[in-house]
């Protein structure tokens, strides 16, 4: 398996060392608790790269979407990371903690982040792991993007694939042949001035696999419609955006101690607001009907000190 660069080591040694401040996601009702694995691992050059899914256009929300695997939590006793792991498992059949992995490789839990609060009130936890060897006289040959090919469940997950995970601090990526890679814009969200990301993605089969199960006409159909697609020349795109891309934009920052090349919320996650809608009665147990994050919910819990 390639070794990691310098620049590479010293950011997952960053990671390593990262400390994410108190979270209130441990004391959340299960039904608000979600879970999302950012997992790195190292390419030929020894740059690291995240893995990303599209969503299935067939799940109830965010059908289409760029992500990570992850999802809901299944009990109060699972950790963020084991929830994470777990739904990893299931999107794109990467072993679960405890079952067998082809040998040389190991899934390293490096970090935390602070958690993010979805749109749908859900309070997602990014949990950063590493894929990387725990022999390296047997993982010379051992490359992951070649030994492991993601298993897809079609319900779930309609592709999965890679970007360069320093390049979501740059406006500008050597994969995107000059064309757009990032687009950004400032919006109104949790009363603030808000950061929005694009980056688009190139895909190829060197970086892409979709499901195997999957009737080739049904596939296709989905994926003109709703993978966020763009063509520029020979190359499909896909588009990262939304908290996924935030993200990927905040690991990123700590991973490299650097910032970005565009504009951006200066602080990590949502832990913040998250506590405030607390203390305003939001985030219980039982969502109500007609629940939902509306401006003037987010302009009574920013009043709070």
């Amino acid at each position: 398996m390639p070794q990691l660069s310098p620049a590479s080591a010293e950011a997952i040694a960053r990671l390593r060392a990262y400390v994410p401040p108190p979270t209130s996601y441990d004391s959340l009702p299960l039904s608000r608790r979600a879970a999302v694995l950012l997992l790195l691992y190292a390419d030929q050059n020894g740059d690291l790269k995240v893995v990303l899914t599209i969503r299935a256009t067939t799940l109830s929300s965010f059908a289409g979407h760029a992500a990570f695997p992850g999802g809901k939590s299944d009990s109060l006793e699972e950790t963020a990371f084991e929830t994470a792991r777990r739904e990893a498992a299931e999107e794109i059949g990467l072993p679960n903690i405890g079952q067998p992995i082809f040998a040389p490789f190991r899934v390293e839990h490096i970090c935390e982040l602070p958690a993010n609060l979805a749109k749908n009130e859900l309070v997602v936890r990014p949990c950063v792991a590493l894929l990387h060897s725990y022999d390296e006289k047997t993982s010379k040959n051992a490359d992951p993007e070649t030994t492991l090919i993601p298993q897809l469940d079609a319900k779930e997950v309609s592709a999965v694939f890679t970007a360069p995970f320093r390049d979501f601090l740059r406006t500008s990526s050597e994969l995107s042949q000059g064309d757009d890679w990032y687009r950004g814009a400032w919006t109104s969200w949790h009363e603030s001035d808000w950061r929005m990301h694009q980056f688009y993605v190139p895909v190829s089969k060197r970086n892409v696999t979709k499901p195997k199960n999957t009737r080739r006409r049904t596939q296709n159909a989905a994926i003109s419609k709703l993978e966020e697609r763009q063509k520029s020349g020979d190359l499909t795109r896909y588009k990262v955006f939304g908290m996924t891309a935030r993200i990927l934009v905040d690991a990123a920052r700590v991973a490299y101690n650097e910032e970005p090349e565009f504009e951006h919320n200066s602080h990590f996650g949502d832990e913040d607001m998250i506590e405030k809608l607390r203390r305003i009665g939001r985030l219980d147990a039982i969502k109500k009907p007609g629940d939902e994050l509306t401006r003037e919910t987010m302009q009574k819990a920013a009043k709070l000190s």
